[in-house]
């Protein structure tokens, strides 16, 4: 059986693992850079650019905004969100006999909801008080959008396809949005909780770049090869 790294492409063999190191190590620094800057040098208060987002958003608030941001608090939380769609993920992922892509995304999600528990103990931000839900302790980062930073940019990785990146980049944004418009997190809560959560899925993508690749190229030959037998028998 070929070995997913030897299939891979000269291109994604040469891949450095000095860059995608230092940019995804930089996205980590930078989220708990941020955290120190709103937390502990505001002496855990809300930042000006926090509060006058949250008044904008307390003001302006509608049943037509609520409903889809209710939607999106389940669908990136609790059990359903931190169980089920990963493990959905994953398992659609096996199934397509991608086991090193599949084990990445698991790592990846688990590592990034472990470093959004340690952040939220370090910093102990306090929650806005105008919330609409109920959430556990500590604002800051913000999980639901780690989780789904993290989503988006393994999900790009292994399937690396512009309309994947996009619908990526687009769930996150809403979820983004959804969590301040539901007063579950301040603006920067949610800033810090996407810089995590891309951090984590790059840095771990570093090591495994090649495996992933060849991966996915030994998936398109047995495509190939597939319809290659069915036309023949056809």
């Amino acid at each position: 059986m070929t070995k997913p790294e030897r299939a891979a492409g000269p291109a994604a063999r040469r891949v450095s693992r000095r860059w995608p190191l230092i940019s995804g190590l930089s996205a980590l620094a930078l989220a708990t850079l941020l955290g120190l800057v709103v937390v502990v040098r505001a002496n855990g208060l809300a930042a000006e650019l926090d509060t006058e987002w949250m008044d904008e958003i307390v003001e302006h608030r509608s049943p037509v905004w609520e409903i889809p941001s209710l939607f999106m608090n389940a669908l990136g939380g609790g059990l359903f969100g931190v169980l089920v769609v990963p493990l959905a993920v994953t398992l659609a992922i096996v199934l397509i006999k991608r086991p090193w892509a599949a084990g990445y995304y698991v790592a990846a999600t688990v590592l990034s909801a472990g470093g959004v528990q340690v952040l939220k103990q370090v910093f102990g931000r306090a929650r806005p008080e105008d919330m609409l839900v109920a959430s556990d302790f500590g604002s800051f980062p913000s999980g639901h959008v780690a989780n789904a930073a993290t989503m988006a940019v393994c999900l790009a990785i292994i399937f690396p396809r512009l309309w994947v990146a996009l619908v990526g980049a687009a769930y996150t944004i809403v979820m983004l949005l959804s969590r301040t418009y539901l007063g579950a997190h301040w603006l920067t809560d949610t800033f810090g909780g996407l810089l995590l959560g891309a951090g984590v899925a790059i840095v771990l993508w570093a090591p495994v770049a090649a495996k992933l690749a060849g991966e996915r190229e030994l998936a398109a030959r047995r495509r190939f090869e597939r319809q290659r037998q069915k036309e023949a028998r056809s």
